[in-house]
């Protein structure tokens, strides 16, 4: 079938439903939500069967949705109307939530239902609800009605209908946090409500911030409002009860950057006690595996944050177990150097160049272990050079669901380093290598699988995935030919060495990195600068909307025989 997804941004959602739909042999374009002509005019070029709008922040042009059938994920359980669905389901403690597939007509929302889904609520943050839940059911609703369109039926209901009701668009009193007010449980959840955008008002020190990233202070206390400590880049704040560690503030202007609290409060917090906080490095001993799990918001790593991984493995491998897991976030493993934190700096070039030396670092510290199996538990989304930290790994365990981003070109043609000229041919080959870093496209665990960039599969849900790593590491810790395995793995990597040594590559890598940092061409800047302030995008990519590179997948396919 052939299916246009028109979506504001290829977000998450839209490159899982990209990639199954794909995998499943649909002919896939996409169309970013720019302006009503643009999106007439994809409809023309492309002549889809269908319509998938995966998340718009605006109406379908009516000429379209009356000639094309256009379906809407909407993330809300049947018969919720409006633009802040999940943020009200977090917002109102609901137990249950869902996503409706709705066809689009004239009111929002509104139209026939062709699929539903429901779950069961969890707290966390409305990303990682959508990153999961969300995703699981958007996709499970889109396939059951390509099913119902392929057999000629019609939608499940006539109109969208049932325990949800319309609701307005969440207001900035409904995502403001007040420490005399609030206990830190209710701004946790409002935090949690506003968390990837746009954000929680909060007031520190007497200015407005927009709060993300929050977790609970357990046994902190203190005058409601008041700084309490800091810890890393984090910064306590006491509430009427309890307290909150605030990870990351944005100021409340057009595009301001979202940076961790420390660095953006700067001298307002300089004189805080240092008091511990949950690590986000954290090592222990199960079975006879060493378990090291990490987490970095939204996968993005400063300098910092990679020295602090690397000191973490290095502590680590003092430990004489034969198996290492390295277990990323579930909502992101990693996105590769911290964009944000960059973009901040005095000197971005500078503070780019001290990032990724900082990655390489913490990549050739994992491919010199040489005394030990060392498993990469991918089970959050990865993106560029958060990729290729994960094949510096001896196998890398990926979950089903999972969506990988293995280029960095999308960043104004940004070179990439991580020693990734070294590990990816050695898992791909080099023709693999070089279509995988040109095609600029999304890839699901099948077609990693395929490729040599996951060598297992773990369960989708979470969970499941987390208790299968586990009985398989220590499965892979006991047998009596692993130290063979580990004799194998360290024969061949002084081959290599020998052969061209990491420093090599390193030295190559990093003088293209110097050109894009520090050269005429500013492209990367400019693409950097767009990116973390979310400047709107003028056109598609060729890449993904194949609709406007001659009618045929060309340059963005990835051919697998």
């Amino acid at each position: 079938m052939r299916i246009l997804l028109l979506c504001h941004s290829f977000n998450s959602l839209s490159q899982r439903l990209h990639v199954d739909l794909r995998r499943a042999g649909h002919e896939v374009s996409v169309e970013l939500d720019i302006h009503d002509d643009l999106t007439r005019e994809a409809v023309a070029l492309f002549a889809p069967e269908l319509v998938i709008a995966s998340f718009l922040k605006r109406p379908i042009p009516a000429d379209v949705w009356r000639r094309t059938l256009c379906l809407i994920v909407h993330p809300g359980i049947r018969g919720d109307r409006g633009p802040s669905a999940l943020d009200w389901a977090i917002l109102d403690g609901e137990a249950n939530w869902g996503v409706t597939l709705i066809e689009a007509q004239e009111e929002m929302d509104a139209g026939p239902v062709w699929a539903w889904r429901e779950f069961p609520m969890r707290p966390g943050r409305k990303s990682s609800l959508y990153r999961h839940e969300v995703t699981e059911a958007a996709a499970a609703c889109v396939f059951e009605a390509i099913d119902r369109v392929a057999r000629g039926e019609g939608p499940i209901m006539p109109a969208n209908c049932g325990r949800g009701r319309k609701r307005p668009t969440c207001r900035k009193s409904d995502r403001t946090v007040d420490p005399t007010l609030h206990s830190a449980e209710e701004a946790l959840r409002i935090i949690h409500a506003s968390d990837g955008e746009p954000g929680a008002s909060l007031i520190i020190a007497g200015h407005a911030y927009l709060a993300f990233d929050a977790q609970p202070a357990e046994g902190l206390s203190g005058p409601s409002g008041a700084l309490i400590g800091r810890s890393r880049q984090a910064v306590a704040i006491a509430f009427r009860e309890g307290a909150l560690w605030i990870g990351h503030l944005r100021r409340p202007e057009a595009r301001s950057l979202k940076l961790p609290t420390l660095l953006l409060l700067g001298g307002d917090v300089a004189d805080l006690p240092e008091i511990a906080s949950p690590e986000p490095c954290r090592y222990y001993e199960e079975d006879g595996v060493g378990f090291l799990d990490f987490r970095f918001h939204n996968g993005a790593m400063s300098s910092e944050d990679c020295d602090s991984l690397r000191e973490a493995i290095v502590m680590a491998k003092q430990r004489a177990l034969p198996v290492l897991v390295l277990k990323g976030d579930a909502d992101c493993w990693s996105n590769g150097i911290h964009l944000g934190v960059i973009e901040s700096a005095d000197s971005a070039a500078d503070e780019s160049w001290r990032n990724i030396n900082a990655m390489n670092d913490l990549v050739r510290e994992i491919i010199e272990t040489g005394d030990r199996l060392v498993i990469a538990a991918v089970t959050g989304n990865a993106g560029a050079g958060g990729v290729f930290l994960s094949l510096a790994a001896d196998e890398v365990w990926m979950r089903d669901g999972v969506i990988l981003n293995p280029h960095y070109k999308d960043m104004g043609n940004l070179y990439g380093s991580e020693y990734w000229t070294y590990l990816l041919p050695a898992r791909v080959g080099e023709d693999r290598a070089r279509l995988v870093t040109q095609a600029r496209l999304p890839m699901g665990v099948d077609e990693a699988l395929e490729l040599g960039l996951a060598t297992r599969r773990l369960p989708s849900d979470v969970t499941a995935a987390d208790r299968e790593l586990r009985r398989a590491a220590a499965e892979l810790a006991v047998p009596c030919d692993l130290a063979d395995l580990i004799a194998r793995k360290r024969a061949r990597r002084l081959r290599d060495e020998d052969e061209k040594p990491l420093a090599a590559y390193r030295e190559e890598e990093l003088r293209r990195m110097r050109r894009n940092f520090y050269g005429f061409d500013p492209s990367y800047h400019v693409a950097r600068y767009n990116f973390i302030r979310k400047t709107p995008k003028s056109r598609t990519p060729v890449t993904l909307a194949i609709h406007r590179a001659g009618g045929g997948e060309t340059d963005g396919k990835r051919t697998m025989r």
